[in-house]
């Protein structure tokens, strides 16, 4: 008797639903004739009932939320090709199986398609292809627009319009990017806002080069599947026939939630669109806002969250199976404001140095610190004296072998023709005093003394870049002023660096702290290719460290080659017109004991947030995050040109860390401090220009470094996304951070806060709210501040405020959120036989957290009278 009153009441339930739907379906079957209707791409019918958000508001904007983390830090072509030309396959496609599946009837004018709606996909396509057409020049108009920048030649202080006409249009780029190969056409919306929002580091290969850059993640999209079974649960309530019965009536009740979400979407443009923000607009709203002005940032690509609005319209018809007796907990975090461009603690109250620093101790060498100059001698405003007063050499693995060395033996012939054992440095020497006049003879020259690689190594990108990038006066400048300065200062290496130069090997923790000429004089070497040993690949002495000799950046017509050279001159120029004055430290810090995550009882610390700014410009006295390859520097001597590469180029001290950094383990970080920038640019890998010379302000700290604390530490690679959310790597990307971050023997409240962003979520498969989760996580239990620069990504920084704030409010401790982490992998990830899970990792915290209590006094509730339900 019970089942057949269950039974009646259910029928009785499902004709009024399917009166409902059929009342709205017919109010909106005109506007579904004349265009194609833009449908939310739901993983399965289950997510009705599992979603923690609004089934119809929410379920859209995350699928393009996800979409946006995968393109975040993509290749830029394939970003433009994905984010617009698939959304409309999968919708037409999506709408087609809608249809389908409904198992009713279907008006003639939804059946096929009209002349208005050809009509109206001829116009968006016809808009569409304009726009792919015009993106050479909305690229160099768009460049123009961003920076206004007086050109300026990085072999002169004065700037020089004749040097370089424009950044971004004809003159002598255009000049060197024909010489150099075509050069993809973008888009100005598909580049990146911020220069700094892609970690393509690789640390999967000795070399990062570009063809890492693409992320291998970017079709990562679930397809709808509207025949997956709905849960047990449900099943055993109403039986199968009723089952299907259901599932053919939901498409109709599709229809409505669609009209809803296409009216909250353009209410949401209309009403809440504020400076900077643009929601991606849907394939028939393109040509239907083309005389709209576009937004340029990359945030254009990724689904806006549409406000909650009207939900009683959608309740009527919505249908969630459940428990009985049992109400599914969904949690909504609560509205923010739309025009804000950060959140959190305002930046001005983070720490910074020098203001929470306590007082350095007096420098001296130590067993763990290695100094190579005389600190009694130290001033300000001084160059360093070297220490010792005459060169000591070292040959053995423990040390830098030094161009200038005794041991450093070359074959050479004598006047009978015998071949015997001479001194490299001498031919170095010998070589490098030669006159230059063109590129070919400073080719000459590097290849005196590097025989073996005379058929292996190739100067294009050299001799492009002095014959057909450089005008006539700048290439003159360049031969007799600047490179015959560089050569003095290569030479000048047995009396400035006169201490031999430990390696910072694996499992080390040891400082060295050298002056900026040193370093200038280290790096003249390296773009002359001195080093010995340093150039064999495979099971080589030296194949556990980075390259250092510049030949890979002499190599191929890459347009990227011409600005990383102009980069690279600026900085020597500046120094061998005058001499830098301060220290630089390189640390390499390696720990043994890392936290016991699962049972920490630390609270979050504080959060600043913001879609705006870079670390460079806005982490001033701050620790900045290098998102680094396990080999440091990754392809700063190659192609390489994203965010690793970008910063060792404007702050070229960086590089020498190549030349004493073995590949960083698990366990392991590097720190440099001191560095000062040289250059400011524009753009980000293929866009990426050399835009002037930069004067670093920084203040120096007693020991004469500037205030910039840099820390390398590199993500896992990961080939599968799923892979990340397993515990062991969950684990080591905490331990990897919380090594960069912990200071010990330090007190809290002279660490300086943060500056990151979406660390190793590029090429490495990061997904970028686990990697904020991770990061906030590691930076508390360090006990620091984070600020977190999501370079553009307005969507992710209000999900990673309201996380955090969530989390907050509710007492969260670190171990409860790591406990947090494993279950969801345990429930959502493990089994997961998609290449992503159907709940979002945010969605999950907030409904597991919030639906806490609830279920446990509902399951007390169930266990007293008796019922049993499958899960």
């Amino acid at each position: 008797m019970t089942s057949i009153k269950k039974d009646n009441f259910c029928e009785h339930d499902v004709k009024k639903l399917e009166n409902t739907c059929q009342q709205n379906y017919a109010k909106i079957s005109v506007e579904v004739g004349a265009k194609q209707v833009n449908l939310p791409q739901t993983g399965s019918t289950c997510s009705w009932e599992a979603e923690d958000k609004d089934a119809v508001l929410d379920i859209d904007p995350v699928k393009g939320l996800q979409s946006g983390d995968l393109f975040k830090n993509a290749n830029i072509d394939q970003m433009h090709k994905t984010g617009k030309q698939r959304g409309c396959e999968e919708s037409s496609a999506t709408w087609a199986q809608r249809k389908l599946s409904s198992g009713r009837a279907s008006k003639p004018g939804n059946s096929k398609p009209s002349s208005k709606d050809i009509e109206t996909d001829g116009q968006v396509a016809s808009c569409n292809s304009q726009k792919l057409k015009s993106c050479s020049s909305v690229c160099s108009m768009g460049e123009q627009e961003e920076g206004d920048i007086v050109p300026e030649s990085p072999l002169s202080d004065a700037g020089c319009d004749a040097c370089i006409s424009d950044l971004g249009g004809p003159g002598k780029l255009s000049k060197c990017q024909s010489s150099s190969g075509d050069s993809p056409a973008f888009e100005k919306e598909s580049e990146p806002e911020s220069p700094m929002d892609v970690d393509n580091s690789k640390n999967s290969c000795h070399g990062s080069e570009a063809d890492e850059e693409t992320s291998p993640f970017l079709d990562e999209r679930e397809e709808i599947n509207l025949s997956k079974p709905i849960n047990k649960s449900f099943r055993i309530q109403y039986g199968d026939t009723e089952v299907e019965s259901r599932k053919s009536r939901f498409s109709a009740k599709g229809c409505e939630s669609f009209e809803e979400v296409d009216n909250s979407v353009k209410e949401d443009g209309l009403h809440t669109k504020s400076p900077g923000i643009s929601p991606a607009p849907s394939s028939e709203s393109k040509g239907a806002k083309q005389g709209v002005k576009r937004d340029s940032k990359i945030t254009s690509h990724f689904m806006r969250i549409p406000k909650v609005e009207d939900k009683s319209r959608k309740e009527k018809c919505e249908f969630k199976p459940q428990r009985l007796g049992r109400k599914i907990a969904k949690y909504t975090p609560p509205p923010l404001p739309s025009n804000k461009k950060w959140f959190g603690t305002p930046i001005e109250e983070m720490r910074r140095m020098p203001v929470c620093g306590a007082r350095l101790p007096h420098l001296r060498p130590s067993a763990n610190h290695t100094v190579t100059v005389r600190v009694d001698l130290l001033r300000e405003g001084e160059v360093p004296k070297p220490f010792p007063t005459h060169y000591k050499d070292l040959w053995d693995n423990k040390h830098v072998k030094m161009p200038c060395s005794e041991q450093n033996l070359y074959p050479v012939e004598d006047e009978n023709g015998d071949r015997t054992a001479g001194s490299r440095w001498e031919l170095i020497q010998t070589a490098l005093l030669n006159k230059f006049t063109c590129s070919h003879d400073l080719k000459e020259a590097i290849l005196r003394y590097n025989v073996a690689y005379s058929k292996k190594w190739d100067f294009t990108a050299l001799t492009d870049f002095c014959e057909k990038v450089l005008e006539d006066a700048e290439a003159q400048h360049l031969f007799q002023s600047i490179l015959p300065d560089m050569v003095k200062l290569a030479l000048c290496l047995p009396s400035i660096c006169t201490q031999p130069i430990p390696l910072l090997k694996q499992k080390m923790n040891h400082s060295i702290t050298m002056s900026q000429e040193q370093i200038a004089s280290f790096l003249a070497n390296a773009f002359f290719c001195t080093f010995p040993r340093r150039n064999a690949k495979m099971k080589s002495e030296y194949s556990s460290y980075p390259d250092i000799n510049f030949n890979r950046l002499f190599e191929g017509r890459s347009p990227r080659k011409p600005e990383k050279l102009k980069t690279l001159f600026c900085y020597f120029r500046r120094v061998t017109e005058k001499k830098p004055t301060g220290l630089v430290t390189f640390t390499r810090q390696c720990l043994q004991e890392f936290p016991d995550w699962e049972r920490s009882q630390k609270k979050l610390s504080r959060l600043h947030v913001t879609y705006e700014g870079t670390i460079e410009s806005n982490g001033q006295g701050m620790l900045q995050v290098d998102f680094a390859n396990r080999f440091v520097g990754g392809g700063v001597t190659g192609a390489g040109l994203v965010q690793e590469e970008i910063r060792f180029l404007i702050n070229p001290e960086l590089i020498v860390s190549r030349l004493i950094t073995e590949v960083l383990d698990h366990n392991e970080c590097l720190i440099i401090t001191g560095t000062e920038q040289y250059s400011e640019y524009t753009g980000y890998a293929e866009t990426y220009r050399w835009a002037r010379s930069h004067e670093d302000k920084t203040p120096r700290d007693e020991w004469q470094r500037r205030y910039t604390e840099i820390v390398a530490i590199d993500a896992f690679h990961f080939r599968r996304f799923l892979d990340q959310f397993g515990p062991e790597k969950i684990r080591r990307e905490l331990n990897k951070a919380y090594c960069g971050f912990s200071r010990p023997n330090v007190p809290p409240q002279h660490l300086s806060a943060i500056a990151t962003g979406n660390w190793g979520c590029g090429a490495f498969g990061g997904d970028s709210r686990l990697k904020a989760l991770i990061q906030i996580l590691a930076a508390a239990e360090a006990g620091r501040d984070i600020v977190y620069f999501t370079f553009g990504d307005v969507e992710l920084m209000r999900d990673i405020y309201s996380i955090h704030t969530f989390l907050c409010e509710k007492g969260q401790t670190i171990g409860d959120i790591y406990r947090l982490l494993l279950r969801y992998y345990n429930e959502q990830c493990r089994n997961c036989s998609t290449s992503g899970p159907d709940v979002k990792l945010y969605s999950f915290i907030y409904n597991t957290i919030e639906s806490y209590a609830d279920s446990t006094d509902d399951d007390d509730e169930d266990e007293e009278k008796g019922l049993c339900f499958e899960d």
